[in-house]
């Protein structure tokens, strides 16, 4: 039979009737079922926005290691570089010492 259902419990009562065999809205929408249908659906979507969230923090972190792996080669390059333009400034220093005679024992070497 098709009563009306209390409003005041979320659950209806056993003296009222059998959770299997209560219906909710409709006279054929089995509260159980409809019960059971609303976890499953709640669970799926939970479940579907932890994945995206894990998908998310990973491609983040997949981002940053190819972030990180580019600004480290940029950095070696650029020490690269530096080494070879500290080499050329030393060879171009140790000319011009040889071409004044300061190549010797300077007594203002210890300053510099």
């Amino acid at each position: 039979m098709c009563l009306t259902y209390p409003a005041q419990t979320i659950l209806p009562s056993q003296a009222f009737c059998p959770l299997n065999e209560s219906r909710w809205g409709l006279c054929w929408m089995n509260f159980q079922a409809l019960i059971i249908t609303l976890s499953v659906v709640g669970g799926a979507i939970i479940i579907a926005f932890l994945v995206c969230l894990f998908c998310c923090c990973k491609c983040e972190r997949i981002g940053s290691y190819r972030f990180n792996a580019k600004m480290e080669r940029q950095t070696s390059k650029t020490k690269e570089k530096q080494q070879e333009r500290k080499a050329e400034m030393k060879m171009r220093h140790e000319e011009i010492r040889k071409k004044y005679g300061l190549y010797g024992s300077n007594p203002y070497s210890k300053f510099s």
